[in-house]
């Protein structure tokens, strides 16, 4: 039998049995195969090598230059150990200043006018033709301011003499229905005093009235106007024993009732129905059944009427029930402004009452009634 023998014990001994034969054999064929080393150089002509710190183990920096080739950085002239600038060593190195009596030279700017080679201006643009408006609007005020004291425009001539409003008078006098001292006027803006001037309308002598002021209560089944072309009674027949011509100041509709002021005041007459001034006007409303809140607030942001925008009004509950009372409050008048916007959410009106008119407000006033106003209630219109 065999024996065992330990792991590694053979391996080593040949190796070294190996390493000990072929040792020479390498020897030799490696010094013949190899091309021999160079021979070592002179002593004298070997490269040095830098010194090495002893104690770092680092090379050492050789200086750049001798401490007599540095440039001295300290003048004599001074203190031992302040520094100098090297330009201030020599003169001839110190750098040269204009002189003060020769202008400094500054390169011009480019103008910013248009380029010299461009002669032709350039052309107009083309005028854009404007939309002729429809039908037959009123023309804008042009003509002459008035001329001196005491002198005015006829339309507000005739309006404080109780024609009729301002706006209507105008037209009068587009119509060539208005003569100044005979002669017949058709131009707006044209002057005149009514102390000295005869001014006519259709051949009547007009006179200055005393401004009259009367407060009514309109009932329903009357038509807001001096004159109907259908026949149906207007308001100026609820008013009996009244002098002068006056007429309504804003409208209420057929069906409508309500406070409603006359005048022969046309200048207050042209403030109170402006839509900028934007006088309060609140009424009663009676509709079919309870409109939903977020219906009343759509009215109070703004509602959109036939594709314009309203001015917000303020709605409130005045009265509950099926068919709620309302309290609705406007800036605006739009022709049956109120009956339209709730007719559009499904809530039609069945009674509208105005109960306030700027500050005029009776409700002690029957249906039918009038009154003057009082002076105080005169202030209070004229100062809005």
């Amino acid at each position: 039998m065999r024996k065992f023998t330990p792991k590694g014990s053979g391996i080593a001994s040949a190796k070294a049995r190996t390493t000990t034969r072929r040792a020479p054999q390498l020897a030799g064929a490696h010094s013949a195969d190899r091309p021999a080393r160079r021979q070592a150089a002179p002593a004298g002509e070997r490269p040095t090598r830098r010194p090495v710190s002893a104690s770092e183990g680092r090379p050492v920096r050789r200086p750049a230059t001798q401490p007599e080739d540095r440039p001295a950085r300290h003048s004599p002239d001074l203190p031992e150990g302040r520094p100098t600038r090297r330009l201030a060593d020599r003169p001839e190195d110190r750098p040269t200043r204009r002189p003060a009596d020769r202008p400094e030279v500054r390169p011009t700017r480019r103008p910013l006018d248009r380029p010299a080679h461009r002669t032709t201006a350039r052309p107009a643009p083309a005028a854009v033709a404007k939309p002729r408006p429809v039908g037959n609007p009123v023309p804008r005020k042009t003509g002459p301011r008035p001329g001196g004291p005491g002198q005015d425009r006829l339309q507000k001539i005739m309006a404080a003499a109780g024609i009729d409003s301002r706006r209507a008078c105008e037209q009068i006098i587009l119509d060539g229905r208005v003569q100044l001292n005979g002669k017949t006027v058709t131009e707006l803006g044209t002057c005149a005093d009514p102390r000295r001037d005869v001014i006519t309308v259709d051949l009547i002598e007009i006179q200055r009235e005393a401004p009259v002021y009367i407060l009514m209560n309109k009932p329903k089944g009357y038509v807001t106007t001096v004159k109907d072309d259908q026949g149906r009674p207007t308001v100026m027949a609820l008013l009996k024993g009244v002098p002068g011509r006056l007429y309504p100041v804003g409208r209420l509709d057929f069906n409508s009732e309500g406070l409603l002021l006359m005048t022969n005041d046309g200048a207050l007459a042209q403030v109170l129905m402006g839509p900028e001034h934007e006088i309060p006007k609140v009424y009663l409303v009676k509709v079919h059944r309870n409109p939903r809140p977020e219906l009343m607030k759509e009215f109070q942001e703004g509602f959109l009427l036939s594709g314009r925008r309203l001015k917000p009004c303020h709605i409130e509950i005045a009265e509950k029930g099926d068919n709620p009372w309302l309290k609705v409050t406007l800036t605006e008048g739009k022709n049956q402004q109120i009956r339209r916007m709730f007719a559009a959410v499904g809530h039609p009106v069945s009674k509208l009452r105005r109960v306030q008119f700027g500050p005029l407000a009776d409700p002690l006033l029957k249906p039918g009634a009038w009154r003057y106003l009082s002076p105080q209630e005169i202030a209070a219109i004229k100062s809005l």
